[in-house]
């Protein structure tokens, strides 16, 4: 005979255990699970039915049924004695085991559960506690049935086997529990050493600071002892002055102590270990793009250098623009400043004269400091007291002058950007032009078009100038070192897999430029106390700040 399925369903034909001993789909012994309930009638005895192409033999348990489904041609008696092996299974005793077997494997306390689930010891069975111990059931019916015939073992047999349990796996739980606690002791050992080593340290400093600074610094302590008349307010006096004393030396002999202790132990070392050093060159030969970390000091000076002149004055314009990728301008605005640093106060007693083109869409507003009378009049930047002097030594310099520019003319952009995405099969062919324009030349340009995730760097076909691909962003750089009259205009071309249109969408740009929309430039200095004009530098750059295509 054989045993197609042997199943646990409910009275609805609901499948809560089923196990398949030949090739069968879930589609069919979805479908004939869910026909059995309605083949069976109330009040028949029988524990069999059949149909055309199988037959059901079945127990009912409770609000369940054991059903094993068999081929028509397989021996009645055989499938009634494997239906009657697996009910000893469900039964009491037999279920008990093989709930302690699931509770022991899923960490569970399995008397809590039994109480929960069985009221008085008397194991009911039912959709949810069948469901828990769902693989214990199937391992036990594989034991019963294999291979669709019917195993000689008892269910005393099948029991031992599920409760089979795996030495190595034993003795691997205890190694890695003896690991634990090893770990555990050492952690707290080293900790007591910490705390021993801090306890020592802070008694030996007190004892430096109570016997040798105190006694060779004894002099320095400002005690009045011209009236020999030692009353309370002199020993408050006195004590009061030792108190600030020790507090100096504390403050003071810090330094010195730290650096003469001698080193105790390895301790924290600041800076990068040998290990990140060896990771690091790893990635580098590995194509990744690795950033040092630079102290912001250093970066500050690489990026604006300490003036050397005696006057400096820093014309500066930040453009923040937004524009549409369908074409239209979003947002256009310019902020403009003038900054004078100064080294010496000799020369703070002058006067700017400045110029600029009369742009009309340009609105300048000088500092609350400044004459505005005098710089409506003559163009001359000036304090409302000429006496005087303008302040010295100004990290970025004393602001004079501020301006803003806003506009809707797209004309006025100095650089438009046009992207093409086109998906064509598996790959997206993606063609960006920019164009510039003729009143600025750009410096440094960088248009990052973002990406969707590759695997490799995209394909590019053409390119003007230099690209990137920055993997881990998933970002494509196009840089161009300068844009003058000689390229104007120019285009990249690259391949990706098949994407959306607005993947590579918003496009930043980043650029500087030796001149400003306001054309403001610095003609001269004039000194007031008389003298010839002092030298002086200038300093104009326009950049970007949020430059985006959306």
């Amino acid at each position: 005979m054989v045993v197609l399925a042997a199943s646990i369903i409910s009275k609805s034909g609901k499948a809560l255990v089923s196990r398949q001993f030949v090739e069968m789909s879930r589609i069919r012994i979805e479908g004939l699970l869910a026909a059995f309930p309605k083949l069976i009638g109330t009040g028949k005895q029988h524990t069999y039915v059949e149909t055309e192409n199988v037959r059901y033999v079945y127990q009912p348990i409770e609000a369940l049924y054991l059903l094993v489904v068999t081929t028509k041609q397989s021996n009645i008696l055989e499938d009634l004695d494997t239906l009657r092996m697996l009910s000893k299974l469900l039964s009491n005793n037999m279920y008990a085991s093989l709930l302690h077997v699931f509770c022991f494997k899923h960490s569970l306390d399995v008397y809590s559960l039994i109480q929960e689930k069985v009221p008085e010891y008397a194991y009911s069975l039912d959709e949810e506690g069948i469901s828990k111990a769902g693989f214990e059931l199937i391992f036990a019916f594989d034991e019963v049935i294999s291979l669709g015939y019917k195993e000689s073992i008892t269910a005393a047999q099948v029991k031992q086997i599920c409760e089979m349990e795996s030495q190595e796996e034993k003795l691997h739980k205890l190694v890695i529990a003896s690991k634990i606690n090893e770990t555990k002791d050492v952690m707290k050992r080293k900790a007591n050493e910490i705390d021993k080593s801090k306890i020592e340290k802070n008694k030996s400093y007190m004892s430096s600071m109570g016997s040798g600074s105190l006694g060779n610094n004894f002099s320095e302590m400002s005690i009045s002892s011209s009236n020999s008349n030692y009353g309370p307010s002199s020993a408050l006096s006195l004590s009061t002055d030792i108190d600030s004393y020790s507090t100096k030396s504390k403050v003071s002999s810090y330094p010195s102590t730290a650096a003469n202790a001698p080193p105790k132990g390895m301790g924290m070392k600041l800076g990068k270990s040998q290990k990140t050093n060896q990771f690091l060159e790893s990635l580098k030969a590995e194509g990744e793009l690795i950033v040092e970390d630079v102290p912001p000091t250093l970066s500050k000076s690489k990026a604006a250098p300490p003036p050397t002149d005696p006057i400096t004055l820093s014309v500066e314009e930040k453009l923040n623009v937004t524009l549409k990728r369908d074409g239209g301008l979003s947002n256009f605005d310019v902020q403009g400043s003038l900054a004078l640093q100064i080294l010496d106060e000799r020369d703070a007693y002058i006067q700017v004269q400045v110029e600029s083109r009369g742009n009309p869409s340009v609105l300048f507003k000088t500092h609350p400091n400044i004459n505005k009378d005098l710089y409506s009049n003559e163009n001359l930047l000036g304090l409302k007291d000429p006496n005087r002097p303008f302040p010295c030594n100004q990290g970025d310099g004393v602001g004079l002058l501020k301006w803003r520019m806003q506009s809707t003319d797209e004309s006025v952009v100095p650089l438009t950007i046009n992207c093409w995405p086109s998906v064509s099969g598996s790959d997206t062919y993606v063609s960006i032009e920019y164009e510039a324009s003729s009143m600025f030349d750009l410096q440094n340009v960088v248009i990052s078009v973002p990406l969707p995730a590759l695997r490799e760097a995209p394909n590019v076909t053409q390119a003007e100038g230099e690209w990137r691909y920055d993997a881990r962003n998933s970002i494509l750089e196009w840089s161009i070192v300068l844009i003058d009259n000689s390229n104007r205009s120019g285009a990249m071309e690259f391949v990706v897999p098949a994407a959306d249109s607005s993947t590579f969408f918003p496009i930043s740009v980043r650029f500087t430029a030796s001149n400003t929309f306001s054309d403001l430039k610095v003609v001269n200095i004039l000194p007031l106390k008389g003298g010839a004009p002092p030298k002086f530098a200038q300093r104009i750059q326009l950049y970007t700040e949020n430059y985006q295509v959306v």
